[in-house]
C-alpha cells in the first residue's frame, strides 16, 4: 500500500457577489476507486510529467525541490486539468479551438505525446499561475493510496475557454459556490474525500487569501493516526492493530459535536493510543464538545485492545452488547454498560445526530452497527471489509445469523457504509446485497463439494476455492466449516460430525481472533 505521486488542481474564480466559487467534478460510479465523489481534477504523475515543459515557479513548490523547468508535480496537475477540463494554461499562443478539442481527445485515449505536442505548437505549461494549496497522503485506510499536491489556478469567467468535462471516467463538472459546495457535504448529498473538504472549507470561509491554512501536510508521518471526516460529525481515525491481513489497521470512529463516543479504539499500542488521544482532546477543543463514552462494537482484540487505557484517561464508561460483555468479563476490560438492539441515542451538538444501536450476530455473537438516522451513515464494523471477505469462524461466528444480518441492514436502505476496516463505501444496500449473494454463491460450491463425497473442509478447498495463498487455507476451512453449519442447519446436508468441530477447531482456532 505504497502511496502512489499525484497532483491534483483547484480552479477557481471570483464572483461578483465576492464569493470564491471552485470548479469541481464528480467521478464517474463505475470507477472502481471513489466512484460516484466529488474533487477537483488531477491524477497520478506520469514517467512522461517531467520532460514536459514547463515555465515559471509555483511559491511554496521548493519544498518538493520539483520547482523550475522539470517541475513534474506541476506538469502532472496542469496535463490533468487539460485532459480532464479542457483548460490549458500554458506560455505561448494557444492553437485554435478545434486543434485543443484534438490534443485533448488523443490525451484522453492515451495517444498524445504531450511534452512532443507542447514543443511542436511552442508552449509550455504556465506554472507561475499555481499556487501551492497542500499535500495529502491518503492514511493507511484504503487499499489505494496517494502522496498528492494540490495547486490553486485562478480561472476567471472572462477566460474564452472554459472547463467542460467530456463524460467516461467523470460524469460531470461544474462551477460552485464554495460555500453551496460545503452546504450539500453538510447536508450528505455529495461525498467528498478530505483534502477536498478541507480546501473548500479553506476557500468558502477566507477565499483564495487563506492557502496558507492547506500549507498542513500529512507527508511526514503518512501512517500515523489523522482524522478523517467522512461525513459530518463523523471522524474516521484508523489505528494501527492486530488485525487480520492483508487489512493493518481498524477504524476507531469518533461521533458526534458537543456530545461524543468513541467506538472500537482497537490498537494495542501506547504511540497508537497517545495520537488518538490527542485527536479526541483536539476535537473537543474545536467543538466545545467532550467524550461521554466508549462503544465497542464486538469484543475481537483489533476492536477493544485500548478501550481501557483510554477509559481510564478520560473518566468515560464502556458499553457493548451482552453478549459482547460475557466473552470480555475475563480480558480485563471493565464493562459499565449493555447496548440493546433498537435503542436510539442523542448526540447533542450542531447538528444533534441519533444513532440507532443494531444487533448484527454473525461475524460475532454480540456484534452490533450504528445507524446515524440523519444522513443513513452505516457504521457497519465487521459487517463489511473495505478489503477482503468478512471472516466468519464459529462456533461464535454463524453463517445462518450473518446472511440473516445482512439482509436486515439492506432492508434498512442506508446511504453509505463505514467498515472498521478500509474506506467509506456508498451504494450500501446495493453493497450488502451483493455480500449476501456471494455468500450463498459460495455455498452452492461447498454443497457441490459435499455431493460429490468430500466431508473434510479442508479436501474442499480446492473445488470450493481453487488456487489459496497459504496464510489464507486456515481462514478459508473456517469459512468452510461455518457454510457447512448453516447446511446442516437449514436441512441440506445431514448433521455434521461433533468430532469434525473439535479437529478443525484445534487445528486453525489460533489463526483467527
Amino acid at each position: 500500500m505504497q502511496p502512489r505521486l499525484s497532483a491534483g488542481i483547484v480552479p477557481y474564480r471570483i464572483a461578483p457577489s465576492g464569493e470564491c466559487e471552485i470548479f469541481w467534478v464528480r467521478r464517474s460510479k463505475s470507477l472502481r476507486f471513489m466512484g460516484g465523489w466529488h474533487a477537483f481534477p488531477g491524477g497520478r504523475l506520469s514517467a512522461d510529467d517531467a520532460t514536459v515543459p514547463v515555465r515559471g515557479e509555483v511559491d511554496g513548490n521548493n519544498a518538493y525541490a520539483s520547482s523550475g523547468e522539470h517541475a513534474a508535480h506541476p506538469a502532472c496537475a496542469l496535463r490533468e486539468l487539460f485532459e480532464e477540463a479542457g483548460v490549458l494554461s500554458a506560455v505561448g499562443t494557444l492553437p485554435d479551438e478545434q486543434e485543443l478539442d484534438r490534443a485533448r481527445g488523443k490525451l484522453l485515449a492515451n495517444e498524445l505525446d504531450f511534452a512532443a505536442w507542447l514543443e511542436s505548437h511552442g508552449l509550455a505549461l504556465d506554472a507561475s499561475r499555481l499556487g501551492f494549496a497542500g499535500r495529502w497522503v491518503t492514511p493507511p485506510l484504503s487499499k489505494i493510496r496517494f502522496d498528492a499536491t494540490f495547486f490553486l489556478l485562478h480561472w476567471p469567467a472572462s477566460d474564452t475557454r472554459q472547463p467542460s468535462i467530456i463524460p467516461g471516467e467523470l460524469s460531470s463538472g461544474e462551477w460552485i459556490a464554495a460555500s453551496r459546495a460545503l452546504t450539500q457535504w453538510d447536508a450528505g448529498e455529495v461525498l467528498l474525500a478530505q483534502p477536498t473538504l478541507e480546501t473548500i472549507r479553506v476557500l468558502a470561509e477566507d477565499g483564495p487569501e487563506g492557502s496558507s491554512r492547506l500549507w498542513r501536510s500529512q507527508a511526514h508521518e503518512p501512517n500515523s493516526p489523522h482524522s478523517i471526516e467522512l461525513r459530518p460529525l463523523i471522524r474516521v481515525i484508523p489505528v494501527a492493530a492486530r488485525t487480520l491481513p492483508p487489512a493493518t489497521h481498524t477504524n476507531a470512529l469518533l461521533l458526534g459535536g458537543r456530545d461524543m463516543i468513541l467506538v472500537d479504539p482497537g490498537s494495542p499500542w501506547e504511540s497508537e493510543l497517545l495520537c488518538l488521544r490527542e485527536i479526541i482532546e483536539s476535537e473537543s477543543q474545536r467543538t466545545g464538545g467532550q467524550l461521554r463514552g466508549i462503544w465497542l462494537s464486538h469484543h475481537h482484540e483489533d476492536h477493544v485492545a485500548g478501550a481501557e487505557l483510554l477509559r481510564r484517561h478520560f473518566g468515560v464508561s464502556i458499553y457493548c452488547h451482552a453478549a459482547t460483555a460475557s466473552r470480555l468479563s475475563h480480558a480485563g476490560i471493565r464493562i459499565d454498560g449493555r447496548l440493546k438492539d433498537g435503542e436510539l441515542v442523542e448526540l447533542a451538538g450542531k447538528p444533534t445526530i441519533h444513532v440507532r444501536v443494531l444487533h448484527t450476530p454473525g461475524h460475532a455473537s454480540g456484534h452490533l452497527c450504528f445507524l446515524e438516522e440523519r444522513m443513513g451513515t452505516l457504521l457497519c464494523g465487521d459487517m463489511i471489509s473495505g478489503y477482503s471477505t468478512v471472516v466468519i469462524n464459529p462456533p461464535d461466528g454463524s453463517m445462518e445469523e450473518y446472511l440473516g444480518s445482512l439482509e436486515r441492514l439492506s432492508a434498512l436502505d442506508p446511504q453509505v457504509l463505514v467498515p472498521s476496516h478500509g474506506s467509506m463505501i456508498p451504494e450500501a444496500p446495493k453493497v450488502l446485497r451483493e455480500a449476501r449473494r456471494h455468500r450463498l454463491w459460495r455455498e452452492e460450491r461447498v454443497f457441490e463439494a459435499w455431493k460429490d463425497g468430500e466431508r473434510d473442509p479442508e479436501a474442499m478447498l480446492a473445488p470450493v476455492y481453487g488456487e489459496l495463498h497459504p496464510l489464507a487455507r486456515p481462514i478459508a476451512v473456517r469459512q468452510l466449516l461455518a457454510h457447512l453449519e448453516r447446511l446442516e442447519a437449514i436441512g441440506r446436508i445431514r448433521r455434521l460430525s461433533p468430532q469434525l468441530h473439535l479437529q478443525i477447531g484445534r487445528r486453525y482456532a489460533r489463526h483467527l481472533p
